[in-house]
């Protein structure tokens, strides 16, 4: 995932988390609201019964049940037991109807046995509640219950009532539903915005890096300076850093090409030297067998210490190097390198390419980089050299095959490296340097191209190299 995505999505996580606190916080406030106002209505009206239930008028005290807001629900019983027998089950403690408001009809309150036992204590009690009622669905209400001591027939005796008033919450329900709603909706409508703003807004701010990243990417192996922007911010001194450090990179660089240079240029004197005087005893001296076989190895190790000067002196020269690009007949290279190994290869060396193939290469160094591969090849103690070339919609790619001896798996990340060896002892004997692959690798680079390989230990090993199409030049009228 990328650093833009995480940012985005850390956003957008803080963001849900935040409407989901804000959320919670404004329901429980307007929630703790809307019943905060209920309480104080229930009281009034409790008392307002209580007040009326006391009148010395009887049909007053009938009524009194009636005067209050058609929007409560009211209820007086006689609840007839006592406390001691007030169990689990309530068996022995029931209630009876003694006079409703008109609103509630035949129906009833549902309040638990455990309320009723606190009301019955003394308490007054504010709770939730159900109506069940007839062929509907109950209806949820808030209720306050009390117990009291009245006479509503005027029978001259006091007895133990309780009186329960109640408000229905489905307006307060719905409130907090369309609530719910339109905060949902909302915050909906905010997370598409915010993501859409979010996403815009580290796009912009990471626009720079990515350039800088680019630029990199497009500086070569050689350490260029990167193109500084105007301004004073993070980025402009990012890059600054960069280029400060770039250019001891290539102070660095220089010093390192031009001591390889010079060394490898100084080497090859004593080196052509040596060779020379040892050729020389060998073919004009009499020698013992001893003495033959030493100068040989000192013909080999010589040889050996050419070839590595060589190469140390092409890739120090790899950053300057002129190619001459041109188109390159394909068949016709791959000709050239067949014939060069076929007269010293017991083994086979195969050709497949298609006649009408070209790509935009130099010549030379294009042979350089085949010659070298189908010499590694050789040395993989291969008895079958494949020389492949295809037309792919991404340009021409060659590959070298060969049922060699093959390379772990564990290698092949590092085979393109300088110095680097899959054996350091047998590729020594078999005049290897560990630079053929380097330099293989430079030159496709430096055309444009790229060089990637594929094996199996015991099966052998496949190059491919991956150039730019060419098209046939066109025949010069003399």
């Amino acid at each position: 995932m990328t650093l833009r995505n995480r940012i985005t999505l850390l956003t957008l996580a803080l963001l849900v988390s935040s409407l989901l606190v804000l959320g919670a916080v404004v329901y429980a406030t307007l929630r703790s609201y809307l019943f905060s106002g209920i309480r104080p209505e229930l009281e009034a009206a409790l008392s307002q019964i209580e007040s009326a239930i006391d009148d010395p008028n009887v049909l007053s005290r009938l009524e009194a049940l009636s005067r209050i807001s058609p929007n409560l629900y009211a209820q007086l019983v006689r609840a007839f037991g006592d406390l001691q027998s007030l169990g689990p089950t309530g068996r022995e403690f029931f209630t009876v109807r003694i006079l409703t408001s008109p609103n509630l009809g035949s129906s009833n309150f549902s309040v638990s046995l455990r309320d009723l036992e606190r009301v019955w204590r003394g308490e007054l009690i504010y709770t939730r509640a159900s109506i069940q009622r007839d062929n509907l669905p109950s209806l949820n209400v808030q209720v306050i219950a009390k117990r009291l001591k009245a006479d509503p027939f005027g029978q001259g005796e006091l007895q133990d009532f309780i009186l329960v008033v109640g408000r229905p919450l489905d307006s307060v329900s719905l409130v907090l539903s369309r609530w719910l709603q339109v905060y949902s909706a909302v915050a909906v409508v905010v997370l598409l915005l915010a993501a859409l703003l979010a996403q815009r807004l580290v796009r912009r701010t990471l626009e720079p890096l990515e350039w800088v990243a680019r630029k990199a990417e497009a500086v070569s192996q050689k350490p260029e300076a990167l193109p500084e922007p105007q301004g004073q911010d993070e980025v402009a001194a990012l890059i600054r850093s960069l280029n400060r450090m770039m250019a001891r990179l290539e102070s660095t660089w220089q010093a390192q090409t031009q001591f390889v240079a010079d060394a490898s240029h100084e080497l090859r004197t004593p080196i052509t030297a040596i060779l020379g005087h040892v050729s020389f005893l060998l073919r004009r001296t009499p020698l013992t067998e001893q003495q033959r076989e030493s100068l040989e190895v000192v013909v080999r190790e010589s040889e050996r210490m050419k070839k590595l000067v060589t190469d140390l002196l092409e890739l120090s020269k790899s950053g300057n190097w002129k190619l001459h690009m041109g188109a390159v007949h394909v068949p016709t290279l791959l000709e050239q390198i067949q014939e060069e190994y076929a007269r010293s290869f017991e083994g086979r060396i195969e050709l497949e390419a298609p006649e009408n193939l070209w790509v935009q290469g130099d010549p030379e160094r294009l042979h350089q980089v085949f010659a070298n591969l189908v010499s590694n090849a050789i040395k993989a103690r291969a008895t079958r050299v494949r020389l492949v070339a295809r037309d792919v919609s991404a340009g021409v790619v060659i590959r070298v095959e060969d049922n060699g001896e093959g390379i772990p798996a564990e290698h092949l990340p590092r085979l393109f490296e300088r110095f680097y060896r899959v054996d350091k002892a047998r590729d020594r004997e078999r005049g290897g340097t560990g630079l053929g692959l380097a330099i293989v690798k430079t030159i496709v680079e430096a055309h444009g191209g790229r060089v990637w390989v594929e094996s199996t230990v015991g099966k052998g090993t496949t190059f491919s190299v991956s150039l730019t199409r060419a098209t046939a030049p066109q025949p010069q009228l003399r």
